[in-house]
């Protein structure tokens, strides 16, 4: 059985935009960092980049830096007639469900080969992709978002080191089924963890934050639906944080969903105040560096 955190979500009050796909995107060799910098596509502020399966593609896959497993789309695994793997519990946004699932034999990103994966199947609808690329391809990755460029550069840590700039703030993180979980983060003056989470298009608390936020005092609150992976939904309240500082950056007026999700058990933070930070928040930012291996995570200020 696999316990899936897939965090990869929408703000929606109607379902996903259908439209035309997005043309493949195409692998750009100038490099700022050594790796491979990849033309990322975004879409409600997500990125997406062109990933391999087993040497066919390249196909369009959602980053989601807060997911533990990769998916595959249900009609991609069909056409590509990969092999079935059984069935599995899958732990979305939204709640435990039973899903298949089927055996690549490798994940293809830049120059990057992740070999002998266990992946399980969604609807394309509800990825918006053709799947999802997680924890379990990244764990010996560093991947550097670039915001601006809308690129997105894979490298292997294990192999290479990241070099600074002027202008870099650095935040070591802890891991935590995979996650990096950062515990430099404050709201009002208190500690936090924060999840750093590409596949969710806003953040996300947990009650046990909001209670410590406000302290028994009200705040404009404004409903909201969050669609999950798997096509189901969840109600979150909708505050704007005054001040959220992680590491030495200060960000003000941060729109926050708070729902205890299933993920938030999941890290093991149900009772710790902590916060997803999606990528409503990240793109603030000019480049954000995730470095699962070495546990750091690197913002570029604009």
């Amino acid at each position: 059985m696999l316990a899936l955190a897939l965090a990869g979500l929408l703000a929606a009050a109607q379902p996903a935009p259908t439209g035309p796909a997005i043309p493949p995107a195409t692998i750009d060799s100038t490099l700022e960092v050594t790796g491979e910098e990849l033309d990322a596509k975004t879409r409600r502020n997500r990125l997406f980049i062109d990933v391999k399966v087993n040497d066919t593609g390249p196909w369009r896959f959602l980053v989601d830096s807060g997911a533990d497993r990769s998916v595959v789309g249900i009609a991609l695994s069909e056409r590509l007639g990969l092999p079935s793997a059984g069935v599995a519990k899958l732990q979305s946004m939204s709640g435990a469900s039973q899903v298949d699932t089927f055996t690549v034999d490798s994940l293809t990103i830049g120059r990057s080969e992740i070999p002998a994966l266990r992946l399980p199947a969604l609807p394309e609808r509800f990825i918006g992709a053709d799947g999802l690329i997680g924890i379990d391809a990244l764990a010996d990755q560093r991947l550097l978002m670039d915001f601006d460029r809308k690129t997105v550069t894979v490298q292997d840590s294990r192999r290479s080191v990241m070099t600074s700039e002027p202008g870099e703030i650095v935040v070591t993180a802890r891991r935590r089924k995979g996650q990096l979980i950062l515990t430099e983060a404050y709201i009002a003056g208190t500690q936090i963890y924060a999840v750093i989470d590409t596949g969710a298009e806003i953040s996300i608390g947990n009650s046990a934050l909001q209670e410590r936020l406000l302290r028994g005092r009200r705040a404009p609150v404004q409903p909201i639906t969050l669609l999950s992976v798997t096509g189901e939904s969840l109600v979150a309240n909708l505050i704007i944080v005054p001040e959220i500082r992680v590491g030495g950056i200060l960000m003000r007026g941060v729109p926050v969903a708070f729902v205890d999700a299933p993920p938030f058990a999941l890290f093991g933070l149900a009772k710790d105040p902590s916060l997803l930070l999606g990528t409503d928040v990240l793109q603030a930012f000019r480049r954000v560096a995730l470095d699962f291996r070495n546990r750091k995570v690197r913002f570029t200020l604009r």
